[in-house]
Parts: structure tokens; sequence; C-alpha cells
């Protein structure tokens, strides 16, 4: 059993940034790949970003590259996503997933565990 705790959600500015923060607890963290999926209002949920736990292998959606950086510190059992350049587009509640699986990793049916999620909200 994983147990993920997202935090770091909120409403900022077009332009702005944010920080999530994705804690884990339970198993080995260093030994799950990590996925970072959102959903709007009336929308299917959607892959955003993965890690590998295997090779740190990092994975993006078309429309974050360049903008969000995926990230885990495994001392601290907690991945982030850095997100720069936010657009209005962006507004969504945005869960952290995990899964011992290193394919498959831009499908939330891939991901056997995942936290609550977190708001963001980006006005403009």
């Amino acid at each position: 059993q994983v147990q993920l705790v997202e935090s770091g959600g909120g409403l900022v500015q077009a332009g702005g940034s944010l920080r999530l923060s994705c804690a884990a607890s339970g198993r080995t963290f260093s030994s799950y790949t990590m996925g970072w999926f959102r959903q709007a209002p009336g929308k299917e949920r959607e892959f955003v970003a993965a890690i590998r736990w295997s090779d740190n292998s990092a994975y993006y959606a078309d429309f974050v590259k360049g903008r969000f950086t995926i990230s885990r510190d495994n001392a601290r059992n907690t991945g982030y996503l850095q997100m720069n350049s936010l657009k209005p587009e962006d507004t969504a509640v945005y869960y952290c997933a995990a899964d011992p699986r290193v394919w498959g990793v831009r499908g939330p049916l891939n991901y056997e565990y995942w936290g609550q999620g977190t708001q963001v909200t980006v006005s403009s």
C-alpha cells in the first residue's frame, strides 16, 4: 500500500507559477513510477507528466512541455510538479499517482495508487 497526499494547489494569475507536492507513505517510494494527471470540470482525466523509478526518465504531455517539470526526492518520499507560465486552461484538479510498473506511464489505468487531488485555478 502507498498513500499519496498532494499539496501546493491554489489560485494564481496567468503567467504565474505553482509547485505541487506529492507526499508518499507506506511502501518504498523509490520503487514506484510517479505520475501527475489533471481533470477539469466536464472533462476526462488526462496525463500531465510522469517519472519512472527505474531510470528517472521523465515524460510530458505536449501541452505542458517547456512549462512544467516533474521531479522526485526519494529521500523525502516526495514528488513534485513545478508549473510555470500557467494558463487559464491549466485550471483543473491535479492528482498524483504511483505504480511499480515502468511502462504505460501515460495511462491512468496503469496506476494503482492515487492521491485525493489538489485544485489549481489560473485566472486570466
